[in-house]
């Protein structure tokens, strides 16, 4: 066997391999267990919402508290955790969406999300009102599932 006869030979295994590694990350239409979406990092501004909302249900069920470390998100399922960094000072905190925004009118903005007075006295941005941040999902909430059964 000379060398030319092994290249074609090698060429069809590394195919073949290379197409039974792909199929093998497909998954079935309609399936998404969030593992595909851990992680997802977006990077916007953020502002914080709450004056006049104590007492309040949010679009989660629960009654607002301005002082918890929770954040309001126009798609996230309710219950996802995010770590939410001010990219002008570093300083972190994470947050569980429980609620529905920030408005349209702030979305055209460039505004991502909504935390907790809490949440952006964390972040070192409640005198300012808003700030520029990076969101990344650390785990998704437990309504991903019903999400999904109610979309089909």
């Amino acid at each position: 066997m000379t060398i030319t006869d092994i290249r074609p030979a090698m060429l069809v295994a590394i195919c073949v391999i290379n197409a039974s590694v792909a199929l093998a990350a497909v998954k079935p239409a309609g399936v998404d267990d969030g593992a595909s979406r851990r992680g997802q990092v977006r990077v916007g501004t953020a502002s914080f919402y709450g004056q006049g909302l104590p007492g309040k249900t949010t679009a989660g069920g629960e009654k607002f508290d301005k002082n918890a470390l929770t954040a309001a998100h126009p798609s996230y399922p309710m219950g996802t955790l995010l770590m939410v960094t001010n990219l002008r000072n570093g300083r972190a905190v994470k947050v569980r969406v429980n609620d529905r925004g920030p408005v349209k009118k702030h979305q055209r903005q460039g505004v991502i999300i909504d935390v907790s007075e809490g949440a952006a006295r964390e972040l070192g941005f409640k005198r300012d009102g808003k700030t520029r941040v990076r969101t990344q999902v650390l785990e998704w909430g437990a309504d991903l599932a019903q999400d999904q059964l109610t979309s089909r």
